[in-house]
C-alpha cells in the first residue's frame, strides 16, 4: 500500500506562522508548563531566577548534583466558583513541571540558598573551590 502525503507549499517559507493555528488556545493555566529560566555569573557564584507564577513555595523541590541543578515543582490551578453561578467554560491544570540544566563548575551545595518571592525562584549557587591536583609518583 503507498503513503499519501500532503504537500504543504507554504511549510517551507512560513513554517511558524501556522504552527498550532488550530491547537486549542493557552491559557493562563496552561502556561504553567514552563519554567523560564535566565542564569547569571557573579564573582564565582551563579544567579539563577527561575519564573513560577502560581505556584506555592512549599511545592518547589531544587535538588543540585555536581554542577546539574534541577527544579521541579506541583503546579494546582483552578478557578474559584462563587455561589449562584453556572460554570460554562473551566480551565484548570493539575500536574508537575520540571527543568534540569548544567552550569559550567561543580557547585557547593552547602553554601547554596534559596529564595522565593512573586513568583520568582531565585537560587544562589557558589563554585565548589578547586581542588588541587596531586601529582603522583611512580613507583
Amino acid at each position: 500500500m503507498s503513503r499519501i502525503s500532503v504537500y504543504d507549499p507554504f511549510a517551507e517559507v512560513f513554517p511558524e506562522l501556522f504552527r498550532g493555528f488550530f491547537q486549542p488556545t493557552r491559557t493562563q493555566a496552561g502556561d504553567a508548563l514552563d519554567i523560564r529560566v535566565e542564569v547569571k555569573e557573579a564573582n564565582g557564584d551563579y544567579t539563577v531566577q527561575a519564573e513560577m507564577p502560581g505556584v506555592k513555595k512549599d511545592d518547589i523541590h531544587v535538588q543540585i548534583d555536581g554542577n546539574r541543578v534541577s527544579i521541579s515543582a506541583e503546579v494546582k490551578r483552578e478557578s474559584e466558583q462563587k455561589e449562584g453561578e453556572r460554570v460554562l467554560r473551566s480551565e484548570r491544570y493539575y500536574g508537575s513541571v520540571a527543568r534540569t540544566f548544567a552550569l559550567p563548575a561543580e557547585l557547593d551545595e552547602a553554601r547554596a540558598g534559596a529564595k522565593f518571592e512573586n513568583g520568582v525562584l531565585t537560587l544562589t549557587l557558589p563554585r565548589r573551590a578547586a581542588t588541587a591536583s596531586k601529582r603522583l609518583t611512580i613507583s
